[in-house]
């Protein structure tokens, strides 16, 4: 079809319901039926980007190939498609009106009042129209679907532009190109048993009243959707009982896709924005189903200790976990994840709170036992790296820093090593800032996006594990970097620098001699993980823990027949 068709997904009662991976699977679906889908989200908030959160705001911060710091919904739209999306493909608040205010300061509205109506809204289309059709699957084909998810829930005064943005959008695409889904929460009190729809009647009246009438409400509900509760809904909320759709919690995020298309998802869709497709399940779609009937199977364990700065909240390290659950689907192990904030392993841990740190060691260790420790963004302290040196483990940007801190203290004997991000004037500064960063300011002076990691060595296990290429390319998002003028004397003790950036002058990945899997990468690999093409890095570091690596690199790095499509492409 050449007309672009938008599917905008709203939601109400709460937010944190859902919407990311409901929009996600929604194009998953599309896309499986062979059509070009491209996805946008809409941030309420003001900030320009999300680069300068703490990862306890809204998560992880997600990074795009163009360096882009964006929302982590970006990441399930990348991870589900199989897209490459672009820091416009997140548009906030602060990035509309910024846009407007330069063209006022411009002149280019001669001498008008700037409004939010017409001026915010027109330009909240436009950047939609736009967006929508810049490419995203890497071979120039214009997008045909646009997924666009509205953050927040109908209500809130920040999202109130964007609600009338598209109110006014409907009509100007027609109703044929157009629809709009509403997720919404059903509880189900503990005291009753009974699944409440008011919250979803009261949401879906206020966004009605705004000018928006949801073709399909998606119920968020525990366990399935009731009949009657379904007709009910369905009464209330000016639908019919089909466009009542139910996505209850299921045991992975996988079956999501697989649960919308049971329900009719896309034969509604064929007929409401009238595609031209042939609705059953496609080749991708089967994918999906056979990883979420292995993911339910799987019996053996693989622990893993993830030692942060943010673990209280696992949306911290979203694409951490993603990757690392990738790879263990691949090697039919059932992830576990031990959660241990890093400052708790710190010698002043021990005499404030002794039973926390004591717990905290024993859960490290316990995860050793299982396999492997995955240390990321911890705190300034790196005494505790040396007991991961007799196991498995793989150190990812301010980790694979540490892990060159910690080799510099304990086998060189550079006591006082460390990062000028933790102490301005060491004797030893292994690790510096990088000539380009400006201090002054925050946003966006990082070294951002996707770069250039050239391998030196032909006996690297990355590279093997990569396929043997001479380069990849992933992504960064970083201040300090390792000081090359310091690693000839790392490299004397059989701590090498097997990839560099282009030039040669930034330190990109380390590995261990006569170590089975000892490796750090400047570069955050998760960022380019996909459920059927896991990162390499985080695969090598899942197959040591199974013992499973040497086995994979003399088959030339192919897994059983069964799941070779998980080899990396």
């Amino acid at each position: 079809c050449s007309t672009m068709k938008y599917i905008l997904v709203t939601g109400g009662v709460i937010s944190g319901i859902g919407k990311g991976i409901i929009a996600s699977s929604l194009g998953t679906i599309l896309k499986s039926c062979g059509l070009h889908v491209t996805a946008i989200k809409i941030d309420p908030y003001i900030n320009i980007d999300a680069g300068t959160f703490s990862p306890y705001e809204h998560g992880e911060v997600f990074v795009l190939d163009d360096g882009g710091e964006v929302d982590l919904d970006l990441g399930n739209y990348e991870r589900f498609l199989d897209i490459r999306l672009t820091r416009d493909n997140n548009l906030t608040t602060g990035k509309i009106y910024q846009s407007v205010i330069n063209k006022e300061r411009k002149g280019d509205y001669l001498g008008k009042t700037v409004q939010v109506v017409p001026h915010i809204t027109d330009a909240i289309q436009e950047w939609v129209r736009k967006q929508a059709r810049v490419s995203v699957d890497g071979d120039s084909a214009e997008p045909q679907v646009c997924v666009i998810e509205l953050g927040g829930t109908v209500g809130d005064i920040e999202s109130m532009p964007f609600i009338e943005a598209f109110r006014q959008f409907q009509f100007k695409v027609k109703r044929e190109n157009f629809c709009n889904i509403h997720v919404s929460l059903i509880p189900q009190p503990n005291t009753t048993g009974e699944q409440k729809t008011k919250p979803t009647q009261n949401s879906v009246r206020e966004l009605r009243g705004l000018g928006l009438s949801p073709d399909l409400i998606m119920c968020r509900c525990s366990t399935p959707l009731e009949t009657a509760v379904k007709e009910k809904i369905s009464m209330f909320c000016h639908v019919e009982p089909s466009q009542v759709i139910c996505v209850r919690d299921v045991s992975s995020v996988y079956r999501v896709p697989l649960l919308l298309e049971e329900q009719g998802v896309m034969n509604f869709f064929c007929q409401r924005l009238n595609l031209p497709v042939d609705v059953k399940p496609r080749k991708m779609l089967s994918k999906w189903k056979e990883m979420a009937d292995r993911s339910d199977r799987l019996l053996e364990r693989v622990s893993i200790a993830l030692v942060g700065k943010y673990t209280k909240l696992s949306d911290a390290y979203t694409s951490v976990i993603k990757a690392l659950e990738h790879s263990a689907l691949a090697i039919n192990h059932k992830l576990e994840v031990k959660y241990i904030d890093s400052e708790d392993l710190e010698p002043s841990t021990q005499q404030v709170e002794p039973v926390k740190y004591h717990e905290a060691w024993q859960k490290l260790c316990t995860g050793i036992l299982f396999g492997l420790s995955l240390f990321m963004s911890p705190y300034n302290s790196s005494h505790y790296a040396r007991i991961l040196l007799v196991l498995f483990c793989a150190g990812v940007c301010l980790g694979m820093q540490l892990a060159v801190c910690e080799f510099a203290r304990n086998v060189l004997g550079w006591e006082d090593a460390n990062s000028t991000e933790f102490n301005p004037e060491p004797q030893h500064p292994v690790v510096i800032d990088m000539p380009e960063h400006n201090s002054g300011q925050l946003g966006g002076t990082m070294r951002l996006g996707q770069r250039r990691t050239i391998f030196n060595s032909t006996s690297s296990v990355l590279r093997k594990l990569y396929g043997g290429v001479e380069y990849v390319d992933e992504r960064h998002r970083h201040r300090f970097e390792v000081n090359r003028e310091l690693k000839h004397h790392f490299e004397k003790k059989g701590f090498q620098f097997v990839g560099q950036d282009v030039k040669g002058e930034r330190m990109e990945v380390i590995e261990l001699d006569d170590h089975c899997y000892f490796v750090g990468v400047q570069y955050h690999p998760e960022f380019t993980s996909r459920p059927i093409k896991p990162s390499p890095p985080y695969l090598g570091l899942l197959l040591a823990a199974a013992g499973k690596l040497q086995s994979y690199l003399n088959k030339g790095c192919r897994l059983s027949p069964r799941v070779s499509q998980f080899k990396y492409q």
